[in-house]
């Protein structure tokens, strides 16, 4: 072989050879794009069925707020006993109950949002303790009492909570 015929090879091989490789570089290029174009679109499906279940989510979370609030619950759990600590353990197991019925929820929230709502309850659930606690209280008439009169001096804490899902939930729109 000589130069020539070397230099003939190279110039039909060096031109088949970045022909090649530019379209491979273009057929990896378009793939990926439908591969993107696909995950969209069926992303976007899910959207549809998701959201739904997510605002439900959080429809049901308010309500688990607005049903431990300290100043409803202690109208609507009327005490089984005189005894505080009998009443203060009814409440507390009242507000447990209503959070294992939605615990299933914090599939479709955010982790920060479920921490807020984690929070809230166990602030509500120290609050009625301290109340218990207290050594004005004598009976859980007078912890009712004095659960409500606190509450009018401070914001309760599942009205913060509310406020973070009702945030969360103009974010999804």
């Amino acid at each position: 072989m000589n130069s020539t015929n070397i230099i003939e090879i190279l110039a039909y091989t060096i031109p088949s050879l970045v022909t090649g490789g530019v379209a491979y570089f273009l057929f990896q290029a378009h793939f990926k794009d439908q591969q993107k174009t696909r995950r969209w679109l069926i992303q976007r499906d899910n959207q549809k069925i998701a959201l739904p279940l997510r605002l439900q989510a959080y429809e049901r979370m308010a309500l688990f707020m607005e049903r431990i609030n300290p100043s409803q619950l202690i109208v609507r759990i009327n005490p089984i006993s005189d005894n505080k600590n009998d009443y203060e353990n009814y409440i507390i197991a009242h507000i447990e109950q209503e959070f294992e019925h939605n615990i299933a929820q914090q599939i479709y929230i955010s982790d920060q949002c479920w921490a807020v709502i984690l929070t809230a309850k166990n602030a509500i659930i120290q609050m009625i303790r301290a109340a218990a606690k207290n050594e004005k209280v004598h009976n859980a008439d007078e912890l009712r009492t004095f659960v409500i009169s606190e509450l009018l001096e401070k914001n309760a804490p599942n009205n913060t909570a509310l406020a973070f899902i009702k945030n969360e939930v103009a974010e999804l729109w």
